[in-house]
């Protein structure tokens, strides 16, 4: 059981009921590594707009990414009445899929506050509020709803700095006794006059009301009606988290999407440090894996963020790794060779669930900073593989040139190769098993477009690197990489890698089992989270160390555990829930509603916790929440333990279910 509260069911949602007091209890103070240690546990909610974050304390920060990385406001959101507040620690405290609630009661009154992002892309809060006199006589009230604009945009890497306030407003809906009223002090005072027993109703809206998107917006009830409506459905024998954990994740996932005022389309970056604390949004890599997912649950949505992450890059096909806080390109870190490899896999995923062959006609731009016209989405992808081909290229051993990096960002550094060198001639396996499985995948997509001569050649392509893949088994696994003079992951089992090499195919079925078997036996033995990126494990546990638990590598490792062994993908996906997180680690908030990238495993000196470089001033562990792999990994993983994948149809279910508004599964 949780040290912080306990699972509960509020409006027909899933919904957490945080009962620890966190001034008083001992559990509730965290270190954040780069500063002080504090009690304040967050959790990150959202439309399709605005970003709620609501604490434990009661209050919520406001973040907005339409234009740049921009905190609208911090610690603000306070209603008082009859000498109540809602902003102390003994409160009763809810956290819903897209809204908070706080409860507080007096001799005399219960005050009930509820903050909701509305359905859609309003970029402003609902704050409704129920008040009700306790009293069998009538009484006379004064409630204040007060808020306070600290508007702040984070810089990239030192953190927030302070910014002109952007126009935030509140708003007085309904329940006063004189009709609407409007401030930019952020304070307004509502009279109420309740009967004995007697309760009223009183809503706010907060953040920039003058905006297109004030047209149409949902009522409260409305917004509840269209969230139960638009989020997935579950069940599994195999796990009972499902029901629970997969509309959760949904609507966390969902609920970090951005309409993007820059680029167009929309942003699901990684959010957690990377946004909130270091401000970027990277890799690009990351907005297009999120956006997988929702290709069976919110397809427009996942075609949108496709766009977005499209129009990062330039009419050479080359994609930055990041975008910084003003969204414009950084690429002073790392240049990784397998970000095109993202996209084509996310349009071959939404081609082969939609059939919208359509969408891959429509313009999309290029960042501003090349100067040149948009293209349709299909030519945007003929150039990014033709980047791919070309300018990635491959090496003496015909595997994907490395670059700097590939999926893992300090591959280089942990190769014990010269940096330079490996640059210059590195290669990686895990590019390579990665491609043989995506290329045949594009090539559908080529040739539904017409482009039969990009199809033949993906198709090629893959085929070659499918080959050899299969020739870099060792005995007991599969190669990471190639440099010059070395031979990277022959006497160590890199994770990364195997399971790529099990889903291209360069595995026969035998050798996928018994591949699998080791891994349990090995990586992922006595560890509750799942699979550790190294084996042998060593003492580091940095972002590219051997005790860390990655979610967008134990997807896959699930994934292919679902061809070949799925009693073992069933187990390893229990592993990446947040229940599992919970029953291994009660006492540490991260992992019980939303988490980090990565864990670190049981023989380090934090575990279930995350990782840190604060030697260069970087750390998960400075903001361990709201990373959206620990929301759209579980639940492609779960998809594909369905047998959800692109271009193959689904097997017979085996009593697990999933259902969303465009996609049914199972019973």
């Amino acid at each position: 059981m949780s040290a912080f509260g306990v699972w509960t069911t509020v409006h027909g949602l899933p919904a957490f009921s945080y009962t620890m007091d966190q001034e008083r209890d001992p559990r509730a103070e965290w270190d954040p590594v780069l500063d002080p240690p504090t009690r304040r546990h967050v959790v990150h909610l959202g439309n399709r707009r605005i970003t709620l974050v609501a604490d434990n304390q009661g209050l919520s920060d406001l973040f907005d990414e339409h234009t740049g990385l921009l905190w609208l406001t911090r610690g603000a959101g306070v209603t008082r009445v009859d000498g109540l507040a809602t902003d102390v620690s003994t409160s009763e405290r809810t956290f819903g899929p897209t809204f908070a609630v706080v409860r507080v009661a007096g001799e005399r009154v219960e005050l009930e506050r509820t903050v909701l992002c509305p359905e859609g892309e309003a970029p402003w809060v609902l704050v409704r509020l129920r008040v009700r006199n306790l009293l069998g006589e009538p009484v006379r009230l004064t409630l204040t709803e007060e808020w306070a604009a600290r508007p702040a945009r984070i810089a990239l890497i030192s953190g927030a700095e302070p910014a002109e306030d952007p126009g935030l407003e509140l708003e007085l809906l309904t329940g006063g006794e004189d009709g609407p009223r409007r401030t930019a002090s952020g304070r307004l005072a509502v009279p109420l006059d309740l009967e004995a027993g007697g309760e009223r109703l009183v809503e706010f809206r907060y953040g920039l009301l003058s905006s297109d998107a004030e047209a149409g917006a949902p009522s409260f009830e409305e917004s509840l009606a269209a969230l139960r409506d638009r989020l997935p459905r579950a069940s599994a024998p195999q796990a009972p988290e499902a029901e629970r954990e997969i509309p959760w994740h949904a609507a966390l996932l969902t609920g970090g999407a951005c309409a993007d005022g820059v680029l167009g389309g929309h942003t699901l970056d990684q959010g957690s440090c990377y946004s909130f604390r270091h401000g970027f949004n990277g890799a690009a890599r990351d907005p297009l894996q999120h956006a997988l997912p929702l290709v069976h649950i919110e397809p427009d949505l996942a075609l949108s963020v496709l766009r977005n992450t499209c129009a990062w890059g330039g009419p050479d096909g080359d994609l930055p790794y990041a975008l910084g806080p003003d969204k414009r390109p950084w690429t002073d870190l790392f240049r990784p060779s397998d970000q095109n490899l993202w996209a084509l896999w996310l349009a071959a995923e939404h081609l082969s669930a939609t059939g919208d062959a359509a969408a891959f006609g429509e313009p999309v731009p290029y960042h501003p900073v090349h100067g040149a016209e948009p293209v349709p989405l299909g030519e945007h992808l003929r150039r990014q593989f033709r980047f791919f081909a070309d300018v990635v290229g491959r090496g003496e051993h015909g595997h994907v040139r490395m670059l700097n990096a590939d999926w893992n960002d300090l591959a280089i550094s942990e190769s014990g190769v010269e940096r330079e060198l490996m640059i210059e001639r590195g290669e990686s396996v895990l590019n390579s098993a990665m491609a043989a499985w995506v290329l045949p995948r594009y090539a559908v997509l080529a040739e539904r477009l017409g482009d039969h001569a990009t199809g033949a050649e993906a198709r090629k392509v893959g085929e070659e690197l499918r080959r050899l893949v299969a020739g870099e088994w060792n005995g007991q696994w599969f190669r990471r990489a190639y440099g010059p003079g070395a031979v990277v992951g022959d006497s160590d089992l890199w994770l990364e890698v195997q399971p790529w090499a099990i889903l291209c195919g360069a595995a026969p079925p035998d050798r996928a089992e018994e591949l699998l078997r080791r891994i349990e036996a090995t990586a992922a033995a006595d560890s509750p989270l799942g699979a550790r990126l190294r084996w042998p494990v060593r003492d580091r546990y940095g972002p590219g160390g051997t005790g860390t638990i990655w979610y967008a590598i134990n997807m896959t490792l699930v994934w292919a555990a679902a061809r070949h062994v799925p009693e073992l993908g069933w187990r390893w996906w229990r592993r990446m829930t947040l229940a599992a997180h919970t029953a291994a680690y009660p006492d540490v908030w991260e992992g019980t509603l939303s988490g980090p990238d990565a864990y670190l495993a049981p023989e380090t000196d934090r575990p279930g916790r995350t990782w840190d470089l604060a030697d260069v001033g970087v750390a998960m562990q400075a903001y361990p929440v709201a990373n959206l792999h620990s929301h759209s990994q579980p639940l492609l993983a779960y998809l594909r333990l369905l047998g959800v994948e692109p271009f193959r149809p689904v097997p017979p279910g085996d009593g697990a279910a999933f259902a969303s508004r465009v996609l049914t599964v199972g019973a």
